[in-house]
């Protein structure tokens, strides 16, 4: 794996207000972690860190194929590897890149702090260009899917469409769950044992033992990493009627992020070009319960998207 950039590592990055982990030590366990669940996915074609105003960008690229690429981006304490379930199948297709978002947990790293959801969409829109990438199909999950729908509505010139993956603080508010949820990512002296339990809870009693890697990864996240990432902003009526770009909307209906029947009306309500499907058995961990099913949607999506802006 390369290693371009130096992580942020210790305290003297708390006054600054940006993500680090805590000790050396805590780095290690993490980049641990991570390299044994990178190894789950298929070799990366390129690794690029790209430099933003907000910090240096940790980038994969899978997949030869030509065509317009799709941009992953990961839930919350989550990164790259989270979508072991889902590259495979999706490079197959079309080429895909996959991003460590900033400010997380990951091989990104953070050099400014951000002080709004503008700032979040900021970065995104400069990863784009530094990435020479005019049109890309976004792909995100959780609070990737919140970062997805911000940079649509920052740069939609350059969006061909957006795949949401029941997003976070999208189109419902998040629950007194999530709260709970959030005490394992930020108190270090949390027990394993129950930082585990919350994780399966949060994934719908999805195996979160220490012999599968991504939930040793994501847990390692939560124990090791000191974010500083203000609250999500719940998007306005006018803000998601007014996302001038596609968008599909799977809708986990075992979701405890949000209300998901609510969510999913909203959806269909505001959307100008929307297709809002409601999965009544999926969790927030919907990517890797059915990740067949949803890479042909998400395929099936982006094609249809592409064949109709090449109809005269």
């Amino acid at each position: 794996m390369n290693d371009l950039v130096e992580p942020n590592i210790g305290a003297a990055f708390r006054r600054r207000r940006l993500g680090h982990f805590r000790d050396a030590s805590a780095f290690a366990r993490y980049r641990n972690a991570y390299d044994q669940a990178m190894g789950e996915l298929p070799e990366p074609s390129q690794i690029q860190d790209v430099t933003t105003h907000f910090g240096t960008v940790r980038v994969y690229r899978f997949g030869a194929r030509d065509g317009v690429p799709l941009l992953l981006l990961p839930g919350r304490t989550a990164s790259t590897p989270m979508w072991e379930a889902n590259v495979a199948g999706l490079i197959a297709h079309r080429p895909v890149y996959a991003v460590d978002l900033l400010g997380e947990p990951g091989l990104s790293v953070q050099t400014r702090a951000f002080a709004s959801a503008a700032d979040q969409a900021s970065w995104l829109a400069e990863l784009l260009a530094g990435l020479g990438l005019d049109r890309v199909h976004l792909f995100g999950v959780s609070i990737g899917g919140w970062s997805a729908f911000h940079l649509a509505l920052k740069v939609p010139d350059k969006i061909a469409s957006v795949s949401l993956l029941d997003p976070a603080v999208v189109f419902g508010r998040i629950t007194w769950k999530v709260v709970v949820v959030s005490l394992g990512s930020v108190v270090p002296s949390f027990p394993e044992s129950w930082r585990r339990k919350l994780l399966s809870w949060i994934s719908g009693g999805a195996d979160a033992s220490d012999d599968e890697p991504v939930a040793n990864l994501i847990s390692a996240g939560m124990r090791d990493f000191t974010a500083f990432l203000p609250p999500p902003t719940y998007p306005t009526d006018d803000q998601v009627a007014g996302l001038d770009v596609p968008v599909l909307a799977l809708i986990a209906g075992r979701s405890i992020i949000h209300n998901p029947r609510k969510a999913a009306l909203r959806a269909r309500r505001l959307l100008a070009q929307g297709v809002v499907e409601l999965w009544p058995d999926a969790s927030h961990a919907i990517n890797g319960e059915f990740p067949e099913r949803v890479n042909a949607r998400v395929l099936a999506f982006a094609d249809e998207v592409d064949r109709t802006r090449d109809t005269p």
